[in-house]
């Protein structure tokens, strides 16, 4: 018979056994947790789409950036196999949908489809509570907006060398509109300034469409604004457009001659469109939008849809975008600077 010493160490070894077993199941348990949510996380990446994706949109509906971040997007999300929420979020001078986006989950499902504002904001406005540098990924340039020159019917230039000559001969009296101060169109009339060694009254209008009604009426004697805004008013016979702002000619008006090749070499000052995610988006979400851009900008489909709008499609690498941004960021900052140009 067992005496009550073994007794009671059997039973003392009974309970500690499953006891143990616990432990050490809790223990692997609690090393496995961070593998498996590692795990999770890389799966969730790897399958980035599985619902839809929102992009702000900082600027009003039917507007150039408004259409185009549709009509890109209907082919984006087509190939990602997710629908592309397009969402209008105006205000601040593109702050407002900004901030929203840095607001959100970084995770690939907030994206914003922005412009030049990503570059020149941070000196146009004062107190400024992020940096868009800092704060944005860039992840690929979809289209880019040539902007021209054009003027009245019946102003006295012929082409853009008369134009700066007449400038020059009549100083501080020819007029030019463009969309608000500051804008892309504002700061492409200043950097063709420095270069012309011109000076033009500037008349800054809420949108392109009002700076190219006075141009056709006559109230202004040019304006620098976007193709598709200033071609209605040339193919009716009411304007002339004497130059396009793109290093190359127009795919859809080649007859018109860049600024570029009249004399200024290296003027390339068109207005653009493209899409950033908020910093610490993952890196695969980065180069699948970009991919998928880059696929949608070569089908047929879409470049027959934007064609009439006179935007291009570019959909450069996330890389040829950053050290593209780069150097505009040097050359807007210093017409800025140069120009003392603020709106708040």
């Amino acid at each position: 018979m067992a005496s009550n010493k073994d007794s009671l160490r059997a039973a003392s070894t009974a309970i500690a056994a499953p006891g143990r077993r616990n432990i050490l199941k809790a223990g692997l348990a609690t090393l496995a947790a961070p593998l498996l949510g590692h795990a999770g996380s890389v799966y969730a990446q790897e399958s980035w789409p599985s619902r839809a994706v929102r992009v702000v949109v900082p600027f009003s509906a039917g507007g150039a950036a408004d259409t185009s971040a549709r009509t890109v997007g209907a082919k984006v999300a087509e190939i990602l196999g997710q629908s592309l929420v397009i969402e209008n979020r105006t205000g601040g001078n593109a702050v407002v949908a900004a901030l929203a986006v840095l607001q959100a989950p970084k995770d690939g499902y907030t994206l914003i489809w922005d412009a030049a504002n990503q570059l020149t904001n941070q000196l146009l406005i004062k107190n400024l509570k992020f940096d868009y540098e800092e704060s944005f990924t860039p992840i690929t340039m979809a289209v880019r907006v040539p902007q021209v020159i054009a003027v009245r019917q019946d102003f006295p230039a012929k082409n853009l060398k008369e134009f700066v000559e007449y400038a020059k001969a009549h100083p501080n009296s020819v007029s030019c509109g463009t969309p608000p101060s500051g804008a892309m169109a504002h700061l492409a009339l200043m950097r063709f300034q420095e270069l012309s060694g011109i000076k033009l009254i500037h008349t800054p209008y809420r949108g392109g469409a009002d700076a190219g009604r006075d141009l056709m009426g006559g109230q202004i004697d040019s304006a620098l604004i976007t193709l598709s805004t200033a071609r209605g008013g040339a193919e009716a016979g009411k304007t002339r457009i004497l130059g396009v702002t793109s290093l190359e000619r127009s795919p859809e008006y080649p007859d018109i001659p860049t600024i570029a090749e009249q004399g200024y070499a290296g003027y390339d000052m068109d207005d653009w469109f493209g899409y950033f995610a908020p910093a610490g988006t993952p890196a695969n979400v980065i180069e699948r939008v970009y991919e998928a851009t880059a696929q949608a900008a070569k089908d047929p489909e879409l470049i027959k849809a934007i064609a009439p709008s006179a935007a291009v499609l570019v959909a450069n690498s996330p890389q040829e975008f950053s050290t593209w941004l780069n150097q505009q960021r040097k050359l807007l900052a210093k017409l800025i600077t140069d120009a003392n140009i603020s709106i708040g």
